[in-house]
């Protein structure tokens, strides 16, 4: 099977009459791990609403396989793309595998009980390692433990493309590793492309295969975590000063280390 390939044309977005992103041209042709990092207020929500199909451009395109992903039916994009905002809220008291079978309803509603449905959520929780909490309330979980969940009920959606709004914010850590391992992990078994805003410039520099910066609503730079993790693209899109170094990981790969230590003054 062919992979889902998402793009945009001259994309403009508003929020009333306010310019938030401009002629946005992108394009997501190969699996990978793509991570969009910028300042607060710099469009990056809004650049993955709108490859999610929650916004729609005032100017321009979005493009899923070829199509105006607004022309397209809600559950066929659905089978196609899952997306996961900034903390989701659990809806109700309901359990894990309750959760995790939403993750069907573009297929069969928000009732899965056909055989294969509970094939594939038995999938995606075992994915997760949720098994031994598959029967627990979601609202009882630790911060992870909730965004592993909600990781598997978009793995039920049995999609290409993974569209995710800062998936470690309130973690812990350890939780955050823990989520950035297991991106990795989905990524490299299923082959899927996953996309998310992120924070963190050291996660997005050591899980990602490319790396987007964006400033202003617009696209800085757009290339391997080498050529956009640096101190030069970190001053220009964020004003910060940051050491920027390599470290050994092991024996066959080295990883970006960033350490920011203070900032520009633009009123000196």
């Amino acid at each position: 099977m062919s992979m889902e390939r998402l793009s945009t044309e001259s994309v403009d977005i508003n929020y009333d009459e306010k310019v938030i992103v401009r002629e946005l041209d992108i394009h997501f042709d190969s699996p990978q791990i793509v991570s969009i990092i910028g300042p607060n207020g710099s469009g990056k929500s809004t650049i993955l609403k709108a490859l999610g199909r929650i916004l729609k451009p005032r100017k321009g395109v979005v493009l899923l396989n070829g199509r105006d992903i607004h022309a397209l039916p809600a559950k066929k994009v659905a089978k196609m793309m899952s997306i996961l905002p900034q903390g989701p809220q659990t809806p109700g008291d309901i359990t894990v595998r309750d959760l995790v079978s939403y993750g069907r309803s573009p297929y069969h509603g928000i009732f899965a009980n056909a055989d294969g449905d509970i094939d594939i959520i038995e999938w995606a929780i075992s994915e997760t390692h949720l098994e031994s909490m598959s029967y627990r309330q979601v609202n009882t979980l630790s911060g992870g433990e909730r965004q592993r969940a909600w990781l598997a009920m978009a793995l039920a959606q049995k999609t290409e493309i993974l569209l995710l709004d800062e998936p470690t914010t309130f973690l812990d850590i350890h939780h955050q590793f823990e989520i950035m391992e297991l991106l990795e992990r989905l990524h490299k078994r299923l082959g899927i492309t996953i996309i998310m805003v992120i924070h963190d410039l050291n996660h997005a520099a050591r899980f990602s295969h490319r790396v987007i910066a964006v400033k202003e609503g617009a696209i800085f730079k757009d290339d391997i975590p080498h050529e956009v993790i640096t101190e030069d693209v970190l001053k220009e899109v964020f004003s910060v000063r940051a050491k920027v170094m390599t470290v050994e990981n092991n024996a066959d790969n080295s990883i970006i280390v960033c350490v920011p230590y203070g900032v520009y003054d633009h009123n000196p």
